[in-house]
């Protein structure tokens, strides 16, 4: 484009925004929560399943609910059928 074009062309000369990385996609210690959260397995339950701490249960929670912008487990489930995290 010539300088004329570029100046009277809205958005003419930029670049298109770069697609950045998912910085918000879930680990897969995250997305085996989810999985098991879709279940509806309580956090005693998961951690059983995963040997891992109820704390740690609920870290990976607090993970996930601020990665998929939500505030209850209902939410987080679907939120994952939305972004294709769950399959069911």
């Amino acid at each position: 484009p010539n300088v004329e074009e570029l100046l009277t062309t809205p958005g003419a000369g930029r670049r298109p925004p770069a697609a950045e990385p998912e910085r918000d996609a879930l680990t897969p210690r995250e997305r085996e929560v989810l999985e098991m959260l879709a279940e509806g397995l309580s956090n005693k339950e998961i951690a059983w399943r995963m040997n891992i701490s109820e704390h740690t249960v609920k870290f990976h929670l607090a993970s996930v609910f601020a990665k998929l912008d939500v505030s209850t487990r209902t939410e987080a489930v679907m939120q994952g059928l939305r972004r294709g995290l769950l399959m069911m």
